[in-house]
């Protein structure tokens, strides 16, 4: 075991933030007119109904800057472990899904809200261990 890397459970957060963020970011990327459309009913009766496409947009920013500061931070563990990046790449994460949060709880969409809680708390102890 003296061999198996020092950064481990850092390294599988970092991954699960790449998977997580990147995937859904290009989601937005190659079906943008479909998440528009299906956020544009999500938010119909709500103040933030005019504001879809700018939402997503801030969004798919966020989430592809997460997952790629995410792969850099995995970068930086293995070679000299500096853990600053992976750090803001934790944050960045947790910053996103809260807007994703209060997008939800404005939607009235409970069910989804409480998802991403699974996915802050895993978020959350990326930023409590790169501390």
């Amino acid at each position: 075991m003296e061999y198996f890397n020092p950064f481990i459970t850092e390294i599988l957060i970092l991954l699960f933030i790449i998977i997580t963020f990147l995937q859904s970011g290009l989601d937005k990327i190659t079906d943008w007119k479909g998440n528009t459309g299906w956020l544009q009913g999500h938010f119909s009766k709500t103040f933030l109904a005019g504001q879809v496409p700018l939402m997503l947009g801030v969004i798919l920013i966020l989430e592809v800057l997460t997952g790629i500061l995410a792969i850099i931070g995995i970068a930086q563990l293995l070679m000299n472990g500096a853990t600053t990046i992976a750090l803001y790449s934790c944050v960045l994460a947790a910053i996103t899904l809260l807007m994703l949060l209060f997008g939800q709880r404005v939607a009235k969409d409970y069910a989804g809200a409480f998802t991403i809680t699974g996915y802050f708390v895993v978020v959350i102890l990326g930023v409590y261990i790169l501390s």
